[in-house]
């Protein structure tokens, strides 16, 4: 199946945080509070996936109060932290929103990710993936993990569906 085909039929993004929603740095401050960066493309990005009538989640396996808020911010609903086996998680929450694998994406930067990238109708990677993560996806962005790489794969997944141009209207008029 093209790619063009697979991305029409996303409803659903998943996606893991630190490598992917970050750079996968994790800093600590002197008092031992974790600290994160996201890209605030990014962020614009899921708000015009959500803003078009589709579903964002993060599915991570460290657990981080940076996280919680940073979803909260966002308006993102499905957030699974502290799963290393992801993939048992994935299909519960495609289920939850009665999707099938097809309807779903799932993007990734590492080897815990590997099964849901293979689970997913559209498997994604970020450019700075590890060589298996990779090769397993069907779609690799061009920017790394915590660098627009969401964005990129939100624009590349709406313009397939033909709904970019609606998504950025209000910015361009």
């Amino acid at each position: 199946m093209e790619l063009s085909d697979r991305c029409r039929r996303i409803e659903l993004i998943l996606s893991d945080v630190d490598g992917v929603l970050t750079d996968g740095g994790i800093w600590y401050d002197n008092q031992g509070v974790e600290l994160k960066g996201f890209h605030i493309r990014d962020g614009l990005g899921i708000k015009l996936w959500q803003r078009a009538g589709f579903r964002f989640g993060v599915l991570t396996a460290r657990t981080s109060h940076i996280v919680k808020l940073r979803t909260g911010e966002l308006g993102i609903d499905i957030v699974r932290q502290g799963f290393e086996d992801k993939l048992p998680v994935a299909e519960e929450i495609a289920r939850t929103c009665g999707l099938t694998p097809e309807q779903v994406c799932y993007i990734g930067d590492d080897l815990t990710d590997l099964p849901v990238i293979r689970f997913a109708g559209l498997g994604a990677a970020v450019a700075d993936a590890v060589a298996e993560v990779r090769a397993a996806a069907a779609i690799v962005t061009t920017l790394p993990g915590g660098r627009g790489a969401v964005r990129e794969l939100i624009e590349t997944i709406l313009k397939a569906k033909g709904r970019w141009e609606d998504a950025i209207q209000r910015y361009v008029t």
